[in-house]
């Protein structure tokens, strides 16, 4: 057994421990590295993963043993989409319970009035957990998909690369979201729940013809998660470099 997928998930975790220290990428407006990121995300969703559901949906619909499944030509798509959805649905519920950004305007105001910028405030502890809960197994999910799936060096480490670059997205945008918390405790969790999805996919390896439900639940959920944290007018993100990121990683993943 190969103890590669188990490192590489070690190496995502790192990226969890040390994102913090990187302070230029915190700044508003938003860093171009943070979009390039993003952008490079999106490109290996597109152009790797989705396309990678037509050889899992051949491969599913030959052990499918109900009816109705083998009618179902895309239904890994409609699993992209659910995955889309779960995680809107997601930020729906929980960003009502979160301190509202205030106004730009307003901005220099409210920090002299409250000592801090709202900008800076912490969410409530419950809408901590349940964020970290389920990223959390978001992070699971993509440990078990890095080991479980026997994949050739090439893939495995475009794989890793993207998830890295994912990473680091989402932590800076839980960091800003709920501080002290996940510098604490945030960032240990979601560390150990890629390196416990790891070891999980090494030693329980789901059935071949099911991985492609995976990829396609991670692909919706990467897909939202990045443009979440690209499209709110307040981060001033960096679409150029969004284009960027997108277009080097095509070109990689194409070559």
């Amino acid at each position: 057994m190969s103890l590669l997928p188990l490192l590489l998930a070690l190496a995502l975790a790192l990226v969890h421990m040390l994102a913090g220290s990187i302070r230029f990428l915190g700044k508003i407006p938003r860093s171009r590295w943070l979009s390039l990121a993003g952008g490079a995300a999106v490109a290996y969703v597109f152009v790797h993963l989705l396309p990678d559901l037509n050889h899992w949906q051949n491969r599913f619909q030959e052990h499918a043993e109900h009816p109705l499944l083998d009618r179902l030509d895309n239904h890994l798509y409609l699993v992209a989409l659910i995955g889309l959805t779960f995680w809107y649905g997601l930020e729906h519920a929980v960003r009502p319970h979160s301190q509202p950004v205030p106004d730009p305007a307003k901005l220099e105001q409210a920090r002299t009035l409250a000592g801090r910028s709202p900008r800076e405030a912490e969410w409530p502890s419950g809408v901590f957990w349940v964020h970290v809960g389920t990223f959390a197994m978001y992070n699971a999910l993509i440990g078990y998909l890095l080991a479980s799936e026997r994949r050739d060096l090439r893939e495995l480490l475009l794989f890793f690369t993207a998830m890295a670059l994912h990473f680091l997205v989402n932590d800076f945008a839980l960091r800003r979201h709920h501080k002290a918390l996940y510098r604490q405790r945030g960032r240990w969790v979601l560390s150990l729940a890629v390196i416990g999805g790891a070891v999980a996919g090494m030693l329980w390896p789901f059935p071949p013809q099911f991985i492609g439900l995976l990829f396609a639940f991670l692909a919706g959920g990467i897909v939202l998660n990045v443009l979440k944290e690209e499209l709110p007018e307040d981060r001033e993100s960096q679409f150029w470099a969004f284009v960027v990121g997108a277009a080097v990683y095509s070109a990689v993943l194409l070559i």
